[in-house]
């Protein structure tokens, strides 16, 4: 499988556009259908239909977790399919 790497100290709305993945605070990981940025802030909807406003932060706690690869596991009702997930655990911070 192939390395992914990213630098350590980006944006967290650079680095969502292209994992696509949110980690959430209970530790599953979902999937992003689309991002909608507004300045600052950015509206992720979701697969599961949640919709969340977060702040562009590089060092905020999604971005940490991103960067740390931390999930319990992938939502269910996401269905974040294996590749997805075997990438994610595949890319590296530099």
């Amino acid at each position: 499988m192939a390395q992914y790497t990213f630098r350590k100290k980006q944006d967290l709305f650079s680095l969502l556009k292209e994992m696509k993945l949110w980690p959430s605070r209970s530790g599953l990981l979902h999937g992003i259908k689309s991002i909608d940025t507004l300045g600052n802030y950015a509206r992720l909807t979701l697969y599961c239909g949640q919709e969340i406003t977060v702040k562009n932060s590089k060092n905020s706690r999604a971005a940490r977790w991103l960067r740390n690869t931390m999930m319990i596991e992938p939502c269910t009702e996401c269905e974040v399919p294996d590749w997805k997930i075997e990438k994610y655990s595949n890319t590296t911070f530099k």
